[in-house]
């Protein structure tokens, strides 16, 4: 069986998120949510000399760095918000599976933004991730 290329950054994806999920409650337990927030930003830049190869910032366009920049304080505040649930008293088990439902907004908008067609048995994956994370949840 022949793998894309994308599905080992999809697996690294998954594992540091797991990972991350673990860490982030055990942070909430000894600190705010704020605090967290800032030193996950501080974990971000860490990567910044490794992951930025030396692209000018010119060359890409305005709207470009707009919807990128505008995702990143989505993003940031989707990060606090995980963080304040978890600080709240939250379980890691039930939490981070629920907010790891963010993708089902990209697959429900896909089709009128992007004009990606969803087929039938990726609908069925997501009803059926949607009903695990429900039962998880109970």
């Amino acid at each position: 069986m022949h793998l894309a290329p994308w599905f080992w950054f999809v697996a690294l994806a998954l594992v540091c998120a797991g990972v991350a999920g673990l860490l982030q409650k055990l942070s909430t337990n000894h600190m705010s949510a704020e605090s967290a927030l800032i030193w996950l930003v501080v974990g971000f830049s860490v990567l910044i000399p490794w992951l930025y190869f030396g692209n000018p910032m010119a060359k890409y366009s305005a709207p470009s760095l707009t919807w990128v920049f505008v995702g990143g304080v989505l993003n940031a505040l989707g990060s606090w918000a995980l963080l304040a649930a978890l600080e709240s008293g939250g379980k890691a088990a039930i939490v981070i599976p629920l907010t790891s439902l963010y993708p089902l907004i990209v697959a429900l908008c896909a089709p009128f933004i992007l004009h990606e067609s969803t087929t039938k048995a990726q609908g069925v994956g997501i009803v059926c991730a949607v009903g695990a994370v429900i039962l998880l949840s109970m």
